[in-house]
């Protein structure tokens, strides 16, 4: 496929509830207790997550902060994502198609895990450079991803990582790669955990 994945293949996806295994899957487990443990801060003021799918990777970064906005193309993953953190009041789940509509406002941290090879490689190359534009002075940017290819992807995980390192130009501040999942993250302040907790 040379464009973005249609829309029509999440609405079909999304007649499960769970269509994904987020909440069945060891795989799936893993992959966010990686993610979590490699973010450099215990807590954050302002996240975007893109992509929340069900929302299970949501409920988990609402506990670590102030207020969160969490989006998805699918109508029918927003519902399943805002009953899954109705206990969180800073969580604000919207549907939207990115990069054509953008949240205002700047982030401590963005998480883009398993959207960016669901896009071409020309709109994934204006989503980097815009999610780069939204960060804050001390923000971070983490992607995670599935690196096997499937047929409704335009692109492989691996691509996509390839893409945003060379178009945020922005430090990597951590990585985490097997034979499945990549997950890397960049900051425009290089500062390491303990340099950011004062302990160097």
């Amino acid at each position: 496929m040379s464009a973005a994945t249609p829309s029509e293949y999440f609405d079909a996806i999304y007649a499960q509830d769970d269509p994904f295994g987020y909440r069945e899957r060891w795989y799936e487990a893993r992959k966010r207790a990686l993610l979590l443990a490699s973010l450099p801060a215990q807590t954050f003021g302002r996240v975007w997550e893109i992509g929340c799918s069900n929302g299970e990777l949501t409920a988990d970064l609402a506990t670590r902060c102030d207020s969160l906005i969490a989006t998805d193309l699918s109508a029918r993953a927003v519902a399943l994502a805002t009953e899954r953190t109705q206990a969180h009041a800073h969580v604000d789940v919207r549907q939207a198609r990115h990069p054509d509509t953008w949240p205002d406002g700047l982030f401590d941290l963005i998480v883009f895990s398993e959207v960016g090879y669901y896009l071409d490689a020309d709109t994934l190359t204006r989503m980097a450079h815009r999610l780069k534009s939204s960060l804050r002075g001390d923000g971070v940017l983490v992607a995670c991803h599935w690196l096997a290819p499937f047929a409704q992807a335009p692109q492989s995980g691996r691509d996509v990582h390839r893409l945003l390192r060379r178009e945020l130009g922005m430090q990597r501040v951590f990585g985490y790669g097997d034979a499945d999942v990549r997950l890397d993250g960049w900051a425009l302040n290089a500062a390491s955990v303990a340099q950011r907790a004062g302990l160097r």
